[in-house]
């Protein structure tokens, strides 16, 4: 009988975690390895350069280009305030006609340009700190970049999700895998929350829960409709994380109505009233990146007696479960009927393997990549 290995989501109660924190640019490290980190600690920061504001000094005076060096009362390196004089023209009799040009912005002169004749001020620089997000050991120093944090603990991943990284207790509202997230589980006692539930969320639900305060949204799956209503405008599936919207949402399943897998409803379950990690992030393009929820060991006392459950069979076979995660079939769950052995020819006329499964929501039976599939555990 054929056989082969794919990749499936991880779900695991107690499994090492290890997340790179790393700067935009380069900046300066605050953490040694071996730290103990907790999840507010900045563990590195750096300085976004000031916006390059220009003004143009020879425009404003009326004069060559040339001429504007001689006229500055600045030079290159000060610092000048909003309103500061930076320029002005010697008139008539040093009296009259006199022409003044004065700085747009706060900022330190760094370009003089006897070309152009303009003032080049740069703003102020941004701060940019990152913290550790999760609690861990630094097990990596970066040098100028950042750092390796490895933890312990529990790791739901997710197929999709919207939203960026946010931190709140886990609460439970659906009782069951199957049973959706409608308007009227939504209430103001679940602000602050992750919360958790079953088959789908519907589009009203989501709204009164981002109108609510909820921080996160943990559940099987959504109508891509709603998603887009609430949203706003259509999105892709290939990087997402950086949405600007009030809470996070984590699809474990895909798109539709679709049953959170019993062992992750059964794990979010166990965990329900302790701090999650949750980020919506997103990539499922070269570099994947998974949505995920985090539950990691608060304190090095704990992190030390970890013990990583057993690793799950990952052997793709005729009869394992598995979920299509490229289009057209994106989300759909199945199950393998075929695997065979000959290369096909696809549509970019490359030659790959493939596997033949049948649909769980129709009864379709497809041909599909075999990198485009994950086993579905529990």
């Amino acid at each position: 009988m054929a056989s082969g290995y794919t990749p499936g989501l991880t779900v695991s109660a107690r499994t090492t975690i290890v997340k790179v924190r790393r700067l935009p640019l380069k900046g300066e490290v605050l953490v040694k390895a071996d730290d103990w980190v907790l999840p507010d600690s900045a563990v590195a920061r750096a300085n976004l350069p000031g916006i390059m504001q220009t003004v143009k000094v020879a425009s404003r005076l009326g004069v060559d280009a040339s001429e504007v060096p001689d006229l500055l009362t600045i030079k290159l390196g000060d610092r000048v305030e909003r309103g500061d004089l930076i320029a002005r023209t010697k008139g008539l009799f040093n009296k009259f006609f006199i022409a003044d040009a004065k700085a747009s912005t706060s900022g330190i002169i760094e370009i003089i340009s006897p070309i152009s004749g303009n003032v080049g001020i740069r703003e102020s620089p941004t701060p940019v700190e990152i913290t550790a997000y999760i609690p861990g050991r630094i097990t990596q120093v970066l040098e100028g970049e950042g750092v390796q944090i490895t933890a312990h603990g529990a790791l739901i991943q997710g197929i999709f999700g919207l939203g960026g990284e946010r931190r709140a207790p886990l609460q439970m509202v659906s009782q069951s895998p199957d049973q959706p997230l409608t308007e009227n589980d939504i209430n103001p006692s679940l602000a602050g929350k992750v919360i958790v539930g079953g088959s789908n969320i519907s589009g009203a639900a989501l709204k009164k829960a981002a109108d609510m305060g909820v921080v996160g949204i943990v559940v099987g799956g959504i109508i891509d409709k709603d998603m887009v209503d609430y949203l706003g405008y259509d999105i892709g599936v290939a990087i997402t994380g950086h949405e600007n919207i009030p809470l996070t949402l984590v699809l474990t399943e895909g798109f539709g109505t679709i049953a959170m897998a019993t062992r992750t409803f059964n794990l979010l379950k166990s965990l329900e009233g302790r701090t999650a990690a949750i980020s919506g992030a997103t990539q499922i393009r070269a570099g994947v990146i998974r949505p995920e929820v985090i539950v990691a060991d608060e304190t090095p006392e704990q992190s030390a007696n970890h013990q990583d459950e057993v690793a799950l069979d990952f052997t793709l076979h005729p009869g394992a479960p598995i979920r299509i995660i490229r289009e057209p079939y994106f989300g759909a769950l199945a199950t393998v009927t075929e695997l065979p052995t000959q290369l096909v020819q696809v549509d970019s006329g490359t030659e790959v393997r493939v596997l033949r499964a049948t649909l769980n929501s129709s009864g379709e039976e497809v041909t599909v990549p075999r990198a485009n599939v994950e086993i579905v555990a529990g």
